[in-house]
């Protein structure tokens, strides 16, 4: 290996916010080793890419970031972590550069395995792949993110036991699992010792923690609500069957817990949910919906939506936009259809064309435009909070109320970290 290799090193996350606080989590301890953090577009010595495989296009995006870092310097150590190191392995093995890939059970390990690199002198070895059968998996890697001032993202829970047709992500993730409330709750108070107000609950699956602690995912909440320093929480994604009456009641009670949800729908057509294995169909979803609505009148509700699910024909399709806007959430997360080896959906017949995907992203996206305007107006007047960040941009500076609402303000460094009381 080059003697000249440094103490500089790099992270790119691809994908979700729980990838997002591994690979902080991860960087922490490089920089607890003394290594100096630099951005992923400068070069450096080691790269740490930390990937997704939700979609073709996510693992493509990956292969070409790997490509790009070590064209930056092809002498850098590249190691690579992930959904997509998980499940294809030996994939990006063979692209060049890569010197390490760590599956699911290894993230912690990510930083022992490269400085074995570092530290061995002479020339690199050969690259090398760690993992194991993700059925093995039984540990949970802890995480947390610590680059914002403002707002942490808090692992709770990993992995998924609902094997929805098109997903991989049990294949890449393992089976559901989740830390003790007493855990999470250390984590909590060492997040507000670094003075973030905000913390925002992530999982795969964040719902179902306490699969394995036999915890209630309420119990957790009502832990966190006591914890001094945080202000605010917000619950990253939850399924629809899992954010109970109970849960919704709470929340609209709480001071801490946001009015702010973030729901998968799918498909608003029960022919395709079917299909699709999902655990609910339109009726408990528009309950769901209805009831929150019903707590919390101005809350936001983002809702994630796949088009061009096998099946989908254009009367599937119009099912769907038909229930989007009788639901009227206030956003809408909008995918096309990704066809993934090893899943169920894979192989089902009436697979949809690529353009007429692209059709129909490009019509939701045009009712989500409009929701969402139709959501802002709504709110327009009312006396909210809002949570400043440190981003500054053309002289202005924004923040976010309770209800997820984007607020701009010229800048004011005194304003960072602070809750501030407005009108929309």
């Amino acid at each position: 290996m080059n003697e000249k290799i440094g103490n500089r090193v790099a992270f790119l996350t691809l994908g979700c916010k729980l990838n997002y606080s591994e690979t902080s989590s991860i960087a922490r301890q490089f920089v607890e080793h003394g290594y100096e953090k630099v951005p992923s577009s400068k070069e450096a010595d080691i790269y740490v890419i930390n990937t997704c495989s939700v979609t073709e296009h996510a693992d493509k995006k990956c292969r070409n970031a790997i490509r790009k870092l070590h064209k930056q310097n092809p002498e850098a150590i590249i190691a690579v972590t992930g959904c997509y190191a998980q499940l294809k392995p030996q994939e990006i093995l063979s692209i060049e550069g890569v010197d390490l890939v760590l599956g699911a059970d290894q993230k912690e390990n990510l930083f022992m395995r490269v400085s074995d690199i570092k530290e061995s002198g002479g020339n690199k070895p050969a690259p090398k792949a760690f993992s194991c059968e993700i059925s093995h998996i039984e540990t949970i890697f802890p995480a947390y993110s610590s680059d914002d001032r403002t707002r942490s993202f808090l692992k709770v829970q990993d992995g998924c036991d609902y094997n929805c047709s098109y997903c991989t992500i049990p294949l890449a993730r393992g089976k559901s699992r989740n830390f003790p409330v007493e855990f999470v709750v250390e984590e909590a108070k060492e997040i507000a010792s670094r003075g973030v107000k905000e913390i925002v609950l992530t999982g795969v699956n964040t719902g179902d923690f306490g699969r394995t602690t036999g915890e209630p995912f309420l119990g957790l909440l009502q832990r966190l609500d006591e914890i001094d320093g945080i202000e605010r929480y917000r619950i990253s994604s939850i399924e629809p069957n899992l954010i109970t009456p109970e849960i919704i009641d709470w929340i609209a009670m709480s001071n801490k817990f946001l009015p702010h949800f973030h729901i998968p729908l799918q498909s608003g057509c029960d022919k395709i949910l079917a299909l699709m294995r999902r655990r609910y169909n339109r009726a408990l979803f528009k309950e769901r919906i209805e009831l929150i609505r019903e707590k919390m009148p101005y809350a936001f509700l983002g809702i994630d939506v796949i088009v061009g699910f096998p099946g989908e024909g254009e009367s599937e399709f119009e099912e769907t936009l038909s229930f989007l806007k009788e639901v009227g959430p206030s956003f809408l997360h909008v995918f096309p259809y990704s066809r993934r080896a090893n899943t169920p959906a894979s192989e089902f017949s009436g697979q949809v064309d690529e353009t007429v995907k692209h059709r129909r992203v490009e019509r939701l996206n045009n009712l989500s435009d409009s929701l969402y305007c139709e959501f802002v107006e709504k709110n327009r007047g009312r006396a909210e909070r809002v949570l400043f960040e440190s981003t500054r941009k053309g002289g202005m500076m924004f923040g976010y109320t309770r209800n997820y609402i984007k607020i701009e303000v010229p800048y004011d460094k005194s304003l960072i970290g602070k809750i501030c009381d407005i009108v929309i």
